[in-house]
């Protein structure tokens, strides 16, 4: 009986072999698919953020929200007029290079010319991104000589704010131009907190309520 035993274990010893290897790589795969679903919930919590009014919560972090849109590095980009702002000091461009119909120039002088791909070498030099330009002659979106309240409400206003929804909204804190401004280059100051600490401001802005202060 023993040996009847061995023999019939030693026969499909490949088969229980077979079996065990499957129901490792079955493990595996469920692992990975819930690992995946867990990303893709947190993406999905992000994109669908919740909103629960509260003014005061609002109105305190959209101040955080606008000492970084004021600083040089976000409002260089967005002036008043057709000429791009320069320095820490927001003096107009020395090139004195015009807005254009799309935001990337006119002519032979256009953004790309001198803002390449990534930031050139060296102190004040051009800083660079692949897709350097001003908001659109038909989309100016300043933010030069804005209130915080002015501000507030313009960034809410899909007819002033490039056409943004609350999700496109979310999206932009982590678009290439905006997260330029941590990168910009030698000789140039940083907005006034970092951008996880901005992105925190500016999501909770959005979901309680994205208030206006009063002035």
């Amino acid at each position: 009986m023993k040996s009847t035993i061995n023999q019939l274990i030693t026969k499909h010893w490949a088969v229980f072999r077979l079996i065990g290897v499957m129901g490792i790589m079955l493990c595996l795969v469920s692992l990975m698919s819930l690992a995946s679903n867990t990303g893709n919930k947190a993406e999905v919590s992000t994109a669908t953020l919740v909103v629960k009014k509260d003014s005061v919560a609002s109105v305190a972090a959209f101040k955080k929200v606008y000492r970084v849109l004021m600083s040089p590095r976000c409002m260089n980009c967005h002036p008043a007029g057709d000429v791009p702002l320069q320095g820490d000091d927001s003096h107009l461009h020395t090139m004195s290079p015009q807005r254009g119909l799309e935001g990337k120039g006119v002519y032979a002088m256009k953004c790309s010319n001198c803002h390449q791909p990534t930031n050139t070498p060296g102190k004040n030099t051009p800083p660079g991104n692949p897709n350097w330009h001003l908001p659109p002659a038909n989309m100016k979106m300043v933010f030069e000589g804005r209130t915080a309240h002015q501000l507030a409400k313009q960034l809410m206003d899909p007819k002033q704010n490039g056409n943004k929804d609350m999700k496109k909204l979310i999206e932009h804190a982590d678009d290439g131009l905006v997260l330029a401004g941590w990168n910009p280059g030698e000789g140039r100051t940083l907005p006034p907190m970092s951008h996880a600490e901005f992105k925190k401001a500016w999501l909770t802005w959005l979901s309680t309520g994205a208030y206006a202060p009063k002035k």
